[in-house]
């Protein structure tokens, strides 16, 4: 099932290059993403109240909390970042760049979660690196 999500995120994530590509337009890249990161909250936490998942937060540890918390950080920085590339570049060549994060999430994920690195890791990250910088110059 976990496959089924990740097309779908794919997917989505193709969507939502696309359009933000063509609702950036004349709008300063921060306040789109501030206005994309309120419909993203609502959706969230209208998601939370639907599956009655709200109970939940009492049970978070202190540690879950900061990393959440980080990774909340991470990912508006990921955002302000990716809308003013998107804002000043060609979707085409800003979106490969971002999937980058490929690469670099293996690379982190080998040395700080201790996940194994295997042949097929390697040779997956070298074609992706490959493919970016064909697609981008």
């Amino acid at each position: 099932m976990w496959f089924v999500f990740a097309i779908l995120s794919a997917v989505f994530a193709a969507l939502t290059s696309i359009l933000a590509k063509v609702g950036i337009d004349g709008v300063n890249s921060n306040l789109a993403t501030a206005i994309r990161t309120v419909v993203v909250l609502a959706m969230a936490w209208g998601m939370v109240f639907l599956t009655n998942a709200q109970g939940g937060i009492s049970s978070i540890t202190k540690k879950s909390w900061l990393f959440l918390i980080l990774s909340g950080l991470a990912t508006g920085a990921s955002w302000l970042c990716y809308y003013k590339a998107l804002q000043m570049g060609d979707a085409s060549k800003v979106v490969p760049i971002d999937k980058l994060s490929v690469v670099i999430t293996l690379v982190l994920a080998f040395v700080f979660l201790h996940e194994e690195f295997t042949a097929k890791s390697l040779v997956g990250a070298v074609l992706i690196t490959a493919g970016t910088l064909v697609m981008v110059l």
